[in-house]
């Protein structure tokens, strides 16, 4: 919105109600009838809350193209084009706590609705949502001995993150205070020993708990799939995966990070003291919407301390249907006729990651009638789910997968879910339940369908039970997909048209005339991506392809074959995904194996 700057008022003084309508109305984006009604309605115009917040409760429209919602982002945009000034929005994965709540006191920050955000060698970024009040600049300057760069942001969000980022430090500095600054934990293999040191750190001190009661609610916001707790050699670091993509949160003094190191295992009912094996554990807890989510805990000896990965399970997947998880009209017909048989193996493959456990779980959902038993066997239990009979595997007392299914077969079952084939012996108690009429889902490690059937070759077994037994196999990815908020249509570039050939041959696929493109926006965290879709490649075991199921099977000739018979390859699944607009080239390319 190009405006000329409106100059800044001689005497300090907060923004005011009429100010912003009036402004609305003289940059055309309010009409004059509608700013007249407000104004007589004295109500509006008492009490402390920010203009920008009582006018976006109007749930007013822009007078404008394309006439947007007049929201608290938009009204932000708008105020700092009028003023002349830089918009922020504040990205919480983007801020260093540490170093912004130490440029002033909470106190000073809620006092003059300010916020540090950004500290540099020679500045400090401020936002604020009061552009005619100045007077902390001349006071705080001399102080920083730093140029203030004032920044406009969302007064919502300044006043939220005020809290957020205060709290933490606080918590983070008082759990330090209690602590041994100098202890590193005794699994940091350059343990410094300093005489006369204090305590180190309880796990059930209140401002650890509040520390990592802080760090599951900020990741259920931030839609991330794992927190990774990694210890270095002088800090510890937090992060996030969201999308597929690992973000750096938040850096943590070593002891603090051991505190909530020891936090997450006593809630995870784990061995507190063994810190020199890796251990594995869950909590249930409840997000801020009052959602039950499941973590699935790991944890595992690194050079300088215990790493610790929560994996977050959201209890939509159990509800989700085949078209959320990107499933094609055909996919999911062959998908159904092979998941529709009484007995026999389904597999399913791809690298860790690909959503295998979440299509499996979706599929068990949808055939765990009242008329069948389903029995599935994991390690560890992704999510509990009570129409399931879930067992958990337990190596360390002799109950692996292969003797798993031994039991579960003694359990009446219809289906069995096997967490994984790993070797000779699973394959084979997985075939002798196929074979005496169950249905058997399972997963492999393999890049694409076909290699599915030359792994179980290669583990040792013989051809002719494959035949016997094996319905099909499904490869799978996850693929980001582009932000529906911002996506840009854009025609097809000659990189695009290269790209697009790699991906497709030899399928000789036409070319889509014109391609969507990532771009970035508040939704999407500037990203350009949003959640995540899957890319299939289904084989079928039909009478043509179990004759080439031989002791000497040829990989190239078995893809073939399956391609001959309907298989999309990886890539070609992707290639439709973007021609109907949904992800790129580079997301398709990135994850899917050359056909």
């Amino acid at each position: 919105m190009e405006t000329a700057p409106e100059p800044v008022a001689e005497k300090d003084h907060r923004l005011t109600l009429p100010e912003v309508i009036d402004g609305l109305v003289a940059d055309g984006i309010l009409p004059e009838d509608e700013a007249g009604r407000f104004k007589q309605e004295r109500r509006y115009f008492k009490g402390e809350t920010h203009p920008l917040v009582v006018v976006a409760d109007q749930k007013w429209k822009s007078l404008q193209p394309p006439h947007r919602s007049l929201d608290l982002d938009f009204l932000s945009r708008w105020l700092a084009g009028r003023v002349g000034m830089e918009h922020f929005h504040i990205d919480p994965l983007k801020i260093n706590f540490s170093a912004v709540t130490e440029v002033m006191s909470n106190a000073y920050a809620t006092r003059f609705r300010i916020l540090p955000v950004e500290v540099r060698a020679h500045e400090v970024v401020i936002a604020t949502c009061e552009p005619y009040q100045r007077g902390w600049e001349a006071e705080l300057k001399p102080i920083l001995r730093k140029e203030i760069r004032r920044v406009i942001a969302n007064p919502e969000d300044i006043a939220r993150y005020q809290v957020e980022f205060y709290n933490l430090a606080k918590s983070v500095k008082k759990a330090m205070a209690r602590g041994d600054v100098a202890s590193t934990g005794v699994s940091n293999f350059e343990q410094l020993v300093e005489l006369g040191k204090g305590r180190n750190l309880d796990a059930n001190d209140q401002h650890v708990v509040r520390i990592v009661d802080w760090l599951w609610q900020y990741a259920f916001e931030q839609r991330a799939s794992d927190i990774h707790i990694e210890p270095r050699r002088d800090l510890g670091i937090v992060r996030f995966r969201i999308d597929g993509v690992l973000h750096q949160v938040y850096q943590i003094p070593t002891p603090v990070l051991n505190a909530m190191t020891s936090r997450i295992k006593v809630l995870g009912r784990m061995d507190v003291v063994e810190r020199r094996r890796p251990q594995d554990g869950r909590i249930k807890t409840l997000a801020p919407d009052g959602q039950e989510i499941e973590l699935r805990l790991s944890t595992l000896p690194t050079a300088f301390g215990e790493k610790v990965v929560m994996r977050i399970f959201d209890p939509d997947v159990l509800v989700r249907d085949f078209a959320d998880l990107g499933f094609g009209d055909e996919d999911l017909r062959r998908w159904r006729e092979m998941t529709g048989r009484p007995n026999g193996i389904v597999l399913v493959t791809g690298p860790t990651g690909s959503g295998k456990t979440t299509t499996l779980y979706t599929t068990l959902k949808q055939l765990a009638t009242p008329e069948v038993n389903v029995c599935t066997l994991e390690d560890p239990i992704e999510m509990v789910e009570p129409a399931f009979n879930q067992v958990q595997v337990v190596a360390d007392i002799g109950v692996g997968f292969a003797e798993g299914i031994r039991a579960l077969m003694r359990q009446d079952p219809d289906i069995i879910m096997v967490g994984e084939i790993r070797d000779l012996e699973t394959a084979d108690m997985a075939i002798q339940a196929a074979l005496t009429g169950h249905l058997v889902l399972s997963t492999l490690h393999t890049n694409d369908a076909p290699s599915a059937i030359t792994r179980l070759l290669d583990l040792g077994v013989p051809p002719y039970l494959l035949q016997a037994t094996v319905l099909g196999v499904m490869a799978q990815r996850l693929v980001r997909t582009l932000c529906p908020h911002c996506k840009k249509e854009g025609g097809l570039r000659t990189e695009d048209a290269e790209a697009w050939d790699l991906m497709v041959a030899p399928w000789k696929a036409t070319k889509p005339a014109r391609l969507y493109h990532p771009v970035g926006c508040l939704e999407c965290r500037m990203t350009g991506y949003q959640g995540r879709v899957g890319l299939y490649e289904i084989l079928t075991m039909t009478p043509e392809f179990k004759k080439l199921v031989v002791p000497d099977a040829e990989i190239a000739r078995l893809r073939d074959q399956g391609i001959r018979e309907g298989m999309k390859p990886l890539r070609v699944s992707g290639a439709l995904k973007v021609a109907a607009g949904l992800t790129t080239i580079e997301e398709v390319l990135k994850v899917a194996p050359p056909v």
